[in-house]
Formats: C-alpha cells, sequence, structure tokens
C-alpha cells in the first residue's frame, strides 16, 4: 500500500488518510493466541487497553516500521526504548554480522565484554564496575541482592509506579504493563516475598525519610525519570533528597536507568542531574537492539559479587558476544558531538506540536520530555506521581488518539502508562509528518470527547 503523504497543517481533518487494511496481522494474530498466552510474548504488546489487533512487523529501518500488511509508520516505540540509532543501523547490523560469522556465543570470556564495560565505566560516573546480564529484571534482582548483602538489611523501598522488571519483590505498585491490564500485581507472588518491599509515592522525599528512619532499609531503588507511568519528571531537589536520605541511613541509594541509561543524557541520568547513586541497573541501549544489560557501582560494592566476593549471581548468556557488539557500536554512535542536542530539539519539537493540537482543539493535555525521551496525558495539569497518572489518565481520550495516530502512519506505545523515544533517524521529514497526523487524531479526540 502507497504510504499517505503528509503536509503540516492543524486544520486537516482525518477524512483525507485512508484506514489501513491489517488482515494478515489479524489472521496471525489468532493464531498466535493459540500458541502463546494472549498471543504475545509481553503483555502490553496485546492492544488490550486499546482494543483491536496488535500489528505483527515484517521490518524496519531507520525511524520507520513496516508490517505484515505493507503498512509503514513512523516509529516511536522503538522497541520500547533500546533504538536510539533507529532500526538496522549500518553499522550496528555490521557489527553484529561480523561477529556471527566468528561466533554467536562461546560461555566464555571475550574481549568485547571488557570494551563495553570500559565504554559504561568511562561515561556513567558513579559506576567503577559492571556485571553484564541479560535483562533489566536480572539487573534489578541482582542489585537489590548485592545491597541487602552489603547492608546486611533486609527492607527495600520503591516508588509506586515504577517498573524494575517481573521479579516477585518488585511486584508492588509496579505501574507500566501491570497497570496497563488493570491487574492486581500479580497472583503466585506470595505475601512473604514482598513483605520486605516498601514503597512510597514517587515525588515524596519526605514519605522515604520516614521509611528510612523506622526501617532497616538495605536500598532505595528508583527510576529518576519514571518511565513506566508515563513520563514522569523528578522535581527539583527530589533525587537529591534521596542521595541525602541514604548517605545519613547508610542505605545504597540505586538508579534503575534501564530506561534513562544513554537515553536522557550520553551519561544517563545521573549526569543529567548530578547525582550519584551507590549502584545503577542499566539496559535496553546498551544491548544495541539485542538482549543485554548491567549492573554496576563502586568498586567496594561490585567485588562482593561472585566469583571475586560471596554474592552470587550468574548467566549462560551474559555477555553475549552479538549483543556487546551492537552495544560497543551504539554507544560509540551516539558519543559522537551534537547527537544528544540533535535528539533534545526533535522530543521538544513534538510535544510543541502536540500541545499546539491540543490547545486549538480545547482538549486538556500536558506533556514531558527529556534527552531522547517524550509523553503526555490528557490531563489538566502536570502529573507527579502513579497517584495522579491514574486518577487523570483518559483511557478513552487515549485509545482514540492511539489508534488515529497508528491509521495515520504514527506507532505509539499501546497504553497511557509508558513514555515514546526518539532515534537519531527522526528528522524534519518524520517530525512533519508527526505533526499532521497528530492534527488529526486531536480531531479524532475532540469527536469522542462531545
Amino acid at each position: 500500500m502507497e504510504r499517505t503523504k503528509f503536509m503540516t497543517s492543524h486544520t486537516s481533518t482525518i477524512d483525507d488518510v485512508p484506514t489501513r487494511s491489517f488482515a494478515r496481522s489479524e489472521r496471525m494474530f489468532s493464531n498466535a493466541q493459540q500458541l502463546m498466552p494472549g498471543g504475545v510474548s509481553s503483555p502490553v504488546r496485546a492492544f488490550r487497553s486499546v482494543g483491536g489487533t496488535p500489528r505483527f512487523i515484517a521490518h524496519g529501518q531507520g525511524a520507520s516500521i513496516t508490517d505484515v500488511d505493507g503498512n509503514s509508520y513512523i516509529d516511536y516505540v522503538l522497541s520500547w526504548g533500546p533504538l536510539i540509532l533507529g532500526h538496522a543501523h549500518p553499522a550496528v547490523v555490521a557489527a553484529i554480522v561480523e561477529q556471527t560469522r566468528r561466533g554467536t556465543t562461546f560461555g566464555a570470556p571475550s574481549e568485547l565484554e571488557s570494551e563495553l564495560a570500559a565504554l559504561i565505566t568511562h561515561t556513567m560516573p558513579a559506576i567503577e564496575m559492571v556485571r553484564f546480564v541479560s535483562s533489566g529484571t536480572e539487573a534489578a534482582m541482582s542489585a537489590i541482592r548485592l545491597a541487602r548483602a552489603a547492608t546486611g538489611r533486609s527492607k527495600v523501598v520503591k516508588f509506586a509506579g515504577c517498573y524494575h522488571g517481573h521479579a516477585d519483590a518488585f511486584l508492588v505498585q509496579a505501574g507500566s504493563g501491570v497497570a496497563t491490564l488493570g491487574l492486581p500485581d500479580s497472583p503466585g507472588v506470595s505475601a512473604n516475598v514482598v513483605a520486605d518491599t516498601l514503597t512510597a509515592p514517587f515525588n515524596d522525599a519526605n514519605a522515604v525519610e520516614a521509611l528510612c528512619a523506622s526501617q532497616q532499609v538495605a536500598a532505595v531503588v528508583v527510576e529518576p525519570v519514571a518511565g513506566n507511568m508515563g513520563l514522569v519528571l523528578p522535581q527539583p531537589g527530589f533525587l537529591q533528597a534521596l542521595r541525602d536520605i541514604c548517605t545519613r541511613t547508610g542505605t545504597l541509594l540505586i538508579f534503575d536507568e534501564v530506561m534513562t541509561g544513554f537515553r536522557v543524557a550520553l551519561g544517563g541520568a545521573q549526569e543529567l542531574y548530578g547525582i550519584q547513586p551507590d549502584l545503577t541497573c542499566l539496559g535496553k541501549v546498551i544491548g544495541g537492539g539485542l538482549p543485554a544489560a548491567a549492573y554496576g557501582g563502586r568498586r567496594e560494592f561490585m567485588m562482593r559479587v561472585a566469583p571475586a566476593g560471596p554474592v552470587y549471581q550468574a548467566g549462560t548468556l551474559s555477555g553475549n558476544p552479538l549483543a556487546m557488539a551492537a552495544g560497543i557500536t551504539t554507544l560509540r554512535e551516539i558519543s559522537k558531538p551534537g547527537v544528544f542536542a540533535g535528539l533534545g530539539r526533535m522530543t521538544s519539537a513534538l510535544t510543541s506540536a502536540l500541545e499546539r493540537h491540543a490547545t486549538l482543539a480545547d482538549i486538556p493535555l500536558v506533556t514531558s520530555a527529556v534527552g531522547s525521551m517524550w509523553g503526555f496525558f490528557f490531563a489538566p495539569e502536570p502529573i507527579h506521581n502513579f497517584a495522579e497518572a491514574k486518577a487523570h489518565v483518559n483511557s478513552v481520550h487515549f485509545g482514540a488518539f492511539f489508534h488515529a495516530m497508528l491509521n495515520a502512519g504514527v506507532s505509539l506505545a499501546p497504553s497511557a502508562f509508558e513514555s515514546a523515544f526518539v532515534s537519531t533517524m527522526h528528522d524534519d521529514q518524520t517530525l512533519a509528518a508527526t505533526d499532521h497526523a497528530m492534527g488529526q487524531a486531536i480531531q479524532v479526540v475532540r469527536e469522542v470527547s462531545r
């Protein structure tokens, strides 16, 4: 199907955008539901909160993806964040192909691990040593184990709406897919496992102060920019207050930068906000589109990890050479001058365009952007925590907007509780097309709000 040609205009309607056919996606989804729970390998992909059929993707290139029915979309999901260089970046593809010829996995050390570790420790100010794992969930659960061993304490403070993977101890007010599906945090998680997990509202340092004063807390773990309750920014002074509380109480501060690492700034949120956590969790971008994650921090803590110390953690595919090669290439590319300035200009332009269309249509909407991340809520005022996000999320407006954007050739996450991303491949042309699609989609929201 020929792709719709967009013009930049905020007065257009949806009439000039043909409805796209996705018959093959429908057939594939029907078949997949007989083979996999919900037909997907991760819950939010199933479109449960927005309705309709998920698009099955055939290939991606640059800033775009194409589904099995031949429909192309400007992609702001970017595999939920990893693809900061866009789809099938030539340098990343070349690195993966070259390494594939040498071997895909060894179960033994390779120099690639040390090379990527050196890039991370050079870039992230608070990381002196790292341990590679295969997923953000592994990184977070390993960091907590290390914090408990280092402090001799058992309690952990997390924030409502912050997501740190699906390990049992973290499925307490976890945001993201749990919030999207409207499920209890999870059947199968015993009360004993989560008894040591304490929760506080995001952006509420006083609540953390009270918990750390009254409990033996091993760690405070936080997404420094919350990306799993929608995009919610830390209020001025909040992260510094957490650092001060943890220092004063002998508690370890863990930044979960699986999403923000190499996304909000080259050195992550810790560089952007000038805060040094004790431990950091990384993922997504460091794998360059392949499964890779890591946890790291001060040498005195990391030397407790086996085999250097007694805190056990292992993984057959940890440090996989394909992922290491993709990650090395990605970090080198985004380290080039001007990359993050360009990404920041793009997110600012996108949110400004969306605000303009919403204002013209008299639709309540707030946006946020930091680095290469952006987001929005159909809400009358800024969102500061998970309770506010849940109270103000308008699922009808979001669902209408999501489907109108998809029909106009723009792919967003199928959940109001997720963030959007840009890549180095998004440019003025994709911005103009997205601007036009936003104008059409806001008119659809206006119609359903009457």
